[in-house]
């Protein structure tokens, strides 16, 4: 697979992500170990760039770009990702696009590098909490 980082998201990624970094692009809807957001209305459209210590062996597909990052992907999250996938900057965020079109328009950037993985249950407590508020 292959991102295009546009010229203005690169600026932007520029302080918040270090050259070099092994960085993955998940889906943050409760998903994964990533994700405490919970609610079905935000499965499939909604996003995050998540920088890490190290590779995690759950994200194998690896995601070719041209801002010099180690990236990757879940094989299951590749089934949301079309050609022509790219990163942009829109309406002072972060948007998430392919030819379809839009696929977040507003794609975290979370550093996980010092992060401690909440347990099952704390992300259970925390997503069903999260869920009433968001859908």
């Amino acid at each position: 697979m292959k991102i295009n980082i546009k010229d203005d998201a690169q600026a932007y990624l520029a302080d918040k992500i270090p050259a070099g970094s092994q960085v993955i692009l998940t889906t943050d809807d409760g998903s994964n170990k990533y994700s405490s957001l919970g609610g079905s209305c935000a499965i499939g459209n909604k996003f995050q760039l998540v920088i890490l210590k190290a590779a995690d062996p759950d994200y194998t597909t690896p995601l070719e770009n041209n801002s010099g990052y180690v990236m990757h992907v879940a094989p299951a999250d590749e089934v949301y990702l079309g050609n022509g996938l790219n990163i942009s900057r829109w309406h002072n965020a972060l948007a998430l696009k392919d030819d379809s079109g839009m696929l977040d328009g507003a794609l975290a950037v979370v550093d996980w590098r010092d992060v401690s993985p909440e347990t099952e249950a704390e992300r259970r407590e925390k997503m069903q909490t999260i869920g009433t508020k968001i859908c």
